[in-house]
């Protein structure tokens, strides 16, 4: 895994840090599964799961500087395939089926349901979990079932706030704090950032975040070795 962190140096005041996000533009689309039996095994891989209409897609595009790499559902909870991206041969970026159920039968929920349990319990090289949430209406009840989920298993979870361009500053400060508030009072663990794919707001935090899961997951490899 080559130069995969975040540039956080100091720049002129009102100006964003620039996000080195070289790493991720080298993932490609590697694999779609429907079930456990097809998840790729080995190395390191972050997943990014969320509402279908929350900008998961978005995120991961923003992310990898790739507009056409993550596709949306026209139809919200529709896709039920796990998609794959390889960064290199030991590093994955995962597009989890979203959660969008008003319109979609009840076995097709349960399905849901038994696909993202099969992930999270068995995937062993999962490093942590992305929850992308709207950040005008966060922590929906599937949403908490992913924190809760990821607490169950363990799991590292960042919440990533998108869509924030569509609010202003103040507002957006005060979402992610009342988000973090509502986290830690039910007892959960997730570190909470600020996100716009249009204006690129936070990717180097995203960057930054997704490295230290790398690492760490690398260190704990090479302890086992």
């Amino acid at each position: 895994m080559n130069n995969t962190t975040g540039k956080t140096s100091n720049h002129p005041q009102g100006n964003k840090p620039e996000a080195d996000n070289r790493f991720y533009r080298q993932a490609s689309f590697l694999i779609s599964a429907g079930k456990a039996g097809q998840f790729p095994q080995g190395g390191m891989e972050i997943a990014f799961a969320g509402r279908s209409n929350a900008g998961k897609s978005s995120a991961i595009n923003t992310l990898c500087d790739n507009k056409g790499l993550a596709r949306t559902s026209k139809t919200p909870g529709r896709t039920r395939l796990v998609n794959f991206f390889a960064i290199d041969d030991e590093h994955r970026l995962v597009d989890l089926p979203g959660y969008g159920f008003a319109r979609v039968p009840l076995q097709m929920k349960k399905e849901w349901e038994k696909l993202m349990t099969d992930y999270l319990s068995e995937q062993q090289a999962l490093c942590g979990l992305v929850i992308i949430m709207d950040i005008r209406h966060p922590l929906n009840e599937t949403d908490w079932q992913m924190l809760e989920w990821c607490h169950h298993y363990q799991l590292p979870a960042h919440v990533l706030l998108t869509k924030a361009d569509k609010i202003k500053r103040g507002v957006q400060q005060a979402s992610k704090l009342k988000t973090q508030k509502l986290i830690k009072e039910a007892g959960l663990d997730a570190s909470v950032q600020i996100f716009s794919a249009l204006k690129k707001t936070g990717l180097d935090q995203l960057v930054a975040k997704l490295d230290e899961w790398m690492k760490r997951s690398q260190s704990a490899a090479n302890k086992r070795k």
